[in-house]
């Protein structure tokens, strides 16, 4: 399994501590998926975009279905996020 390093809540500064603080307000947790990128806070801000832009533009796709099929999709690569 491949190791990245990733910035825990209580080292978290700056533009990652916000990311962290508002992933926990909103679901109680900072997802592991978001603990990838935490060495660069611009590029968590990026990511958390890009994923924010996908899920919620103007689709054929309900939200539910948007995530049942990222969640589909993780299963069949084997990805634990």
């Amino acid at each position: 399994m491949a190791w990245i390093q990733q910035i825990q809540d209580q080292e978290a500064t700056g533009v990652v501590q916000k990311i962290f603080a508002d992933a926990i307000r909103r679901t109680g947790k900072v997802w592991n998926i978001v603990r990838l990128t935490s060495l660069n806070g611009g590029m968590t801000r990026a990511h958390l975009g890009l994923y924010r832009s996908v899920m919620t533009a103007d689709s054929s796709l309900s939200p539910r279905v948007r995530e049942t099929l990222a969640v589909v999709v993780s299963q069949a690569n084997a990805c634990h996020y």
